[in-house]
């Protein structure tokens, strides 16, 4: 298989592990903070990437530029921004609903990518994106316990608005990630790669963390005293980063981001051989979805 492809897959582990990571500090500080983590306890793990992946370099670095500064702080502030929404979901009264129109994200990629950013995506990547995407949104409604007519019903409340909103941000967060890495012109994706890693998440400890010791200064010590899962969750964001940035360099964001829905085939193995839930008929289904247009997507899609 493609690089892309391992790297979306250590991409998709490594965020179930982050994930579970800040649910743990969810209980002990802001989801703010909790946010802000990750990318302030990452910073010197990307750091570290971006040494390593230059380390035997022999060229000159690429110079960066006002249009990679600027697409840098695209995927900053929409990957900001989408986590807000997401956070903010969990205050409606019909969040469950939202949240299952978030996980459109990679249709939202695919759809924003070929009309604004022209990514050409062929029939078979349509079909692997679309069925891929069905089985993400049947897993969550099983988990909420949401119907499928109570997602068509609600298709135009606040809920459901803030959720595609949220999808939508996180897929410009994609696509400007990948503008930024390219616009640098330098044939070793790796130093592109890294370079706008450690450029975006410089700038969200930034932005987030002035927000936050300008209204939330309280948290910082319990920042402090849970700095051992801060380090966990700091680690595991940056191999998840890294994976995403780089894979996304490689390859088209809206296949990276179908193959990354995997993750949700994690998240039930893990609940299943982890912790002993049983899976519903549902979230089975919905696996075999998201299984088969990954199939789809590696087999046919060009």
């Amino acid at each position: 298989m493609a690089l892309w492809v391992w790297l979306s897959i250590m991409a998709a582990a490594a965020q179930t592990a982050r994930t579970a990571g800040q649910k743990h500090l969810a209980g002990s500080m802001s989801s703010w903070s909790a946010t802000w983590v990750r990318f302030l306890f990452g910073l010197p793990f990307v750091v570290g990437y971006l040494l390593v992946a230059t380390a035997d370099r022999t060229a000159a670095m690429p110079t960066p530029h006002l249009e990679f500064f600027l697409w840098c702080l695209g995927t900053a502030a929409s990957q900001i921004v989408a986590t807000v929404l997401l956070v903010h979901l969990f205050s409606l009264r019909n969040f469950a609903v939202g949240t299952s129109y978030a996980r459109t994200e990679a249709f939202l990629t695919a759809l924003v990518g070929a009309s604004l950013f022209g990514e050409h995506i062929d029939a078979a990547g349509w079909i692997a994106i679309v069925i891929s995407v069905a089985g993400v949104v049947l897993i969550s409604l099983a988990k909420q316990g949401v119907s499928g007519m109570a997602l068509v019903r609600s298709g135009l409340n606040r809920a459901a608005g803030v959720g595609v909103l949220s999808g939508l941000f996180f897929a410009l967060a994609s696509l400007t990630l990948r503008r930024a890495s390219l616009s640098l012109g330098d044939p070793d994706f790796l130093t592109t790669a890294s370079m706008t890693l450690v450029t975006v998440v410089s700038m969200q400890v930034v932005l987030l963390g002035g927000y936050i010791l300008a209204t939330r200064a309280g948290e910082l010590a319990a920042i402090g005293r849970a700095w051992k899962a801060c380090v966990f969750v700091g680690l595991t964001s940056a191999i998840g980063s890294g994976g995403w940035f780089t894979a996304m360099t490689i390859e088209r964001a809206a296949y990276v981001k179908a193959m990354g829905q995997i993750e949700f085939v994690f998240a039930i193995l893990v609940s299943t051989l982890v912790f002993r839930e049983r899976s519903t008929a549902r979230e089975l289904v919905g696996m075999s979805l998201v299984a088969g247009g990954i199939v789809v997507l590696l087999l046919f899609a060009r």
